[in-house]
């Protein structure tokens, strides 16, 4: 083997990884030796004989696990970017590890006596009020993660963390394995008839890449809805398309789910709450299973109703075709039909204006250095983890190097599906560090020598994802553990979905909306209307969003021991009982590829994105009300929240912005709720 990379700090600028000599035989060694490192620094703390102090414990603590962050960082987006068998067989060997180095290190007595000393002597220390909550986050990490419990019990826990973490793996895998499966092979363009000729041409050299030669391939994307669904002319291709998307991972998965539920139940009830939810929840900002509830109670109802209403307008254009009863398979097709006609939207007709790159440095960077003065240089000299990323520099408004931004942005077949933020390098001031961070994507290549072309969902991702990016961009803070996105998961999605703004912000979709091949703008009126459009729509899309978060909910809340025979026929039960089972909008994700809950670390926390949604729409709203200029509004936003992390209270932060405590009349209004 070579020397390995990961042993000691990347020479690059900003430590980015030196991915041109990584190889999959490094991570496995690099791995066993950070867990064994870190453990040796821990022990130096705890073989202190000097009485405990903030330096020589949390100081030491936060400095410790140099060599696991750099690999952890680099393996977790590998393996989800651009996994292979090999890199399967080594996630599948190191999940159970790190939950068990997780365990080790919070059940060490000899570690938390320490914390819990300085914690209980904290308001005679005269910490700063981010060291001070630094103390406070680990000695409630420490509890929650069951050091409080008894020999007997932590032995326990020690086994249902190994299992839950393989589990998890597995279940990941089964999802990437059926989602390849499944996707749709057709023996003719004429079965794609409705489809532009880009994407056709699309799908056969999609095709080609899979071993299917002279036919066409329709891959699957994460979601239940495909976006084929809307324009896809054939009832029957549209009907296999949907029931491909919907059987994934059902023999494999079922069970899974059906195992971790329960797993994650008894962890639950040894570490003294009544739910996975409930101990979830008492962690974030939303803080009891009751408050989330409540939110997602007052909303189905009125939901419900709004996707009723517009079942009754698809049903009318249906009629025309013949089509008796709307099916899940028919509601894109004739969303887009009733768009087209009450609206006069096509979205084909918006794709071409939708290029990536004109999208990217015209809209996504042209919007970030408005609100916030930051400028980006493409670095084609730094290599990145695959050949499709590429590697950007940040500069502050003065010229100041902030970091790097690598953007990965298309679909392959070794890469999981959906869209995510990840850091490669988290800001700290501890240790000098600098951020690296990364946006993945998932744009279908188009055929050879074609402009790569974006639906309206595909650029609002691109706007989501980077509003993460920025997040850890910005990250201004001193500890590791406060860095960056590393917020609760019902704060997380917040600064994302703000960033989702600029894309429709006249001065940002002007300098950005331009037809590809002749520049012309995008007509201000065709915004207007397709503006119009995403009102009709709210009804499914808030619909399909609350069946697959009272899904995770029902799993979640399941108490210790109660039986689950099946998980299709509890995933029905579920959502009838919840008022959510609407036949013809399935929810975003079922249980059997639901990979945000089972294996992605938002289980009870799917909720996050409607409870963030509040506090993004009340935050649209102070952007555009508050008298302020764009980049002086983007400099307190970025500075009194963006740059915090979770260095404070997540809620104060808003609170610093806005001036006030959230409310949901925004949110309301944009669903459609009132």
């Amino acid at each position: 083997m070579t020397v390995n990379p990961f042993f000691q700090a990347s020479p690059l600028v900003y430590e980015l990884p030196p991915f041109a000599e990584i190889r999959e035989e490094h991570y496995l060694p690099a791995y066993e030796r950070g867990m064994a490192e870190q453990l040796a620094e821990i022990a130096v703390i705890t073989a202190d004989r000097s009485l405990p102090t903030f330096e020589n414990t949390l100081v030491a603590l936060e400095r410790s696990g140099e060599l696991l962050r750099r690999v952890d960082a680099v393996f977790r987006n590998q393996s989800s970017s651009d996994t292979t068998d090999v890199l399967d067989e080594v996630e599948a060997k190191v999940s159970p590890l790190l939950a068990a180095h997780h365990d080790a290190i919070h059940l060490d007595l000899a570690l938390f006596a320490r914390i819990e000393a300085l914690y209980e002597d904290r308001a005679g220390l005269g910490l700063d009020p981010e060291s001070l909550r630094l103390l406070e986050r680990r000695y409630t990490a420490f509890v929650r993660s069951g050091a409080r419990l008894g020999a007997a019990e932590q032995a326990r826990l020690r086994e249902l963390n190994a299992e839950l973490a393989a589990l998890g793996t597995t279940f990941q895998q089964n999802v990437n394995a059926a989602t390849r499966a499944a996707a749709l092979v057709l023996d003719s363009a004429e079965e794609l008839a409705g489809l532009s000729g880009g994407a056709i041409a699309g799908a056969a050299e999609n095709a080609r890449v899979l071993g299917h030669d002279g036919r066409y391939v329709l891959s699957l994307k994460n979601t239940s809805g495909q976006p084929e669904l809307a324009q896809l002319t054939d009832r029957a291709v549209r009907e296999r398309l949907l029931a491909a998307s919907l059987g994934r991972g059902v023999e494999a998965n079922g069970p899974l789910a059906i195992r971790m539920a329960g797993l994650r139940a008894e962890r639950a009830a040894l570490l003294g709450y009544p739910s996975h939810a409930a101990y979830v929840v008492a962690d974030e900002t939303a803080g009891t299973v009751e408050a989330v509830s409540s939110l997602l109670a007052r909303l189905v109802e009125p939901a419900v109703a709004n996707a009723r209403r517009e079942a009754a307008e698809l049903a009318r254009a249906a009629a025309a075709d013949g089509i008796t009863e709307i099916a899940a398979h028919d509601w894109a097709y004739y969303s887009e039909k009733v768009r087209q006609s009450s609206y006069q939207v096509d979205a084909a007709v918006l794709r071409p204006y939708f290029e990536l790159e004109r999208v990217l440095r015209d809209g996504v960077f042209f919007a970030a250095n408005l609100a916030y003065g930051v400028t980006f240089t493409e670095r084609p000299e730094l290599t990145a983890h695959h050949r499709d990323a590429r590697v950007f520099e940040v500069f502050e408004e003065d010229g100041t190097p902030l970091g790097l931004f690598i953007g990965d942005f298309h679909a392959r077949a070794s890469k999981r599906g959906g869209a995510w933020m990840d850091a490669m390098v988290a800001q700290s001031g501890l240790t000098g560090q600098r951020p690296v961070v990364l946006n993945n994507l998932n744009i279908p290549r188009p055929a050879p020598g074609e402009p790569v072309l974006m639906d309206w969902d595909e650029v609002r991702t691109l706007f989501h994802e980077f509003g993460h990016a920025l997040h850890g961009l910005f990250s201004d803070v001193r500890y590791p553990l406060f860095s960056g996105t590393s917020v609760p998961r019902d704060f997380v999605e917040f600064p994302s979905q703000v960033n989702e703004m600029w894309m429709v912000r006249p001065e940002v979709l002007a300098n950005y909306a331009r037809h590809h091949a002749t520049g012309e703008p995008l007509p201000a009126e065709l915004v207007e209307r397709m503006t119009a459009a995403e009102g009709f729509g709210q009804g499914f899309r808030t619909v399909e969003y609350l069946a697959a978060t009272l899904l995770d909910w029902a799993w979640h809340t399941v108490p210790r021991g109660e039986e689950v025979a099946d998980a299709e026929e509890f995933e029905a039960r579920a959502l009838a009982a919840a008022g959510i089972a609407v036949d013809a909008v399935p929810p975003r994700y079922r249980t059997t590829y639901f990979q945000h809950i089972f294996s992605s670390g938002y289980s009870a926390a799917y909720y996050a994105y409607i409870w963030s949604e509040v506090l993004d729409a009340d935050t649209v709203q102070w952007f555009e009300t508050n008298g302020r200029a764009v980049r002086e509004s983007g400099e307190l936003f970025r500075r009194e929240l963006l740059a915090r992390g979770f260095s404070r209270d997540p809620l104060e932060s808003f609170r610093a912005v806005v001036g006030r405590a959230p409310e949901t009349g925004p949110l309301l209004a944009r669903r459609g709720l009132v």
